[in-house]
């Protein structure tokens, strides 16, 4: 069960992986779409789901930030759910127009220093990934923007290149189109290294000097409970479709690093995001949902 619409990092993840699982497994594998709620509708299925390992839940660090989002969930991200691995990484990218007067990340951070609250910075929904990443660019960097949510990604692009918004913060994939195209300039990318598919662009710490790393995820996890047996099974089915190239490759067309290793790994991956997104939502003062 994927917690988004199709067409998205997230479902051609899970559909990436789930080819090449279903070959391994002997058995096939249906990806069924249950967006909405801030992927509690998905999510809460998966839960109540039996724990034989045939109801999987493509998770993501909305489920961490999800942890402090909402006053109160219907599971508990940590004791209702197995971990199984993950599916791999994608870093955010800091872009501006083209033809925009900040020429690096630098200028940005100089203007936003100087003019506080007055350089804007665009970003999708409150207490999404780019939005709580938005905010602990401006704790790190010591700067004040005045942030600009959008509905979705099209939304924010065209305020970005109609003059809307100074620069925007978005997941690399869906701008990278532009960015190659020549309509956007990226000024950073947010990963702890150089992202492969724009070797030319830096790092936040190269570009800033900060030390700032953000990324998003994708995983796989089944309900709590799962025999260990049946979890060791889909953590192998799920290296070796990584170990794909058909499967990297796909997954590279997204921006996607493939990253998989063992379910105890994901717990503690998970466990370090509630953590950290916890404290910057404190910052931020954004209330928890009911």
């Amino acid at each position: 069960m994927v917690p988004f619409a199709p067409g998205g990092i997230a479902d051609l993840s899970a559909r990436s992986v789930a080819e090449s699982m279903a070959r391994t497994l002997g058995q096939p594998i249906v990806v069924d779409n249950r967006p909405g709620a801030g992927s509690i509708v998905a999510s809460s299925a998966v839960a109540q789901a039996a724990p034989d390992g045939h109801t999987l839940l493509l998770m993501s660090n909305g489920h961490a930030l999800s942890a402090s989002l909402f006053r109160k969930l219907p599971y508990d991200v940590l004791r209702d759910f197995a971990p199984v691995g993950t599916i791999g990484f994608f870093d955010l990218a800091i872009v501006v127009d083209a033809r925009s007067r900040f020429a690096t990340l630098r200028d940005l951070l100089a203007a936003a220093k100087a003019q506080p609250g007055r350089i804007t910075l665009g970003t999708i929904a409150v207490g999404s990934t780019q939005h709580l990443a938005g905010a602990l660019l401006e704790s790190t960097a010591g700067v004040d923007f005045l942030t600009v949510p959008y509905k979705g990604t099209p939304a924010l692009l065209g305020a970005l290149l109609g003059g809307e918004i100074d620069a925007a913060l978005e997941i690399l994939g869906p701008v990278l189109g532009q960015v190659n195209g020549g309509a956007l300039r990226a000024l950073a990318t947010t990963g702890e290294g150089r992202h492969g598919a724009s070797p030319t662009v830096p790092t936040v710490n190269e570009a800033a000097g900060l030390r700032y790393v953000v990324s998003s995820w994708n995983a796989l996890a089944a309900p709590a409970g799962t025999p260990p047996p049946v979890l060791a099974a889909l953590n192998h089915a799920l290296q070796l479709a990584l170990a794909d190239p058909a499967v990297s490759a796909k997954l590279a067309a997204l921006a996607v690093r493939p990253q998989g290793g063992p379910p105890d790994a994901l717990r503690g991956l998970l466990e370090a995001e509630i953590r950290r997104w916890a404290a910057v939502i404190r910052a931020a003062r954004i209330a928890p949902e009911e």
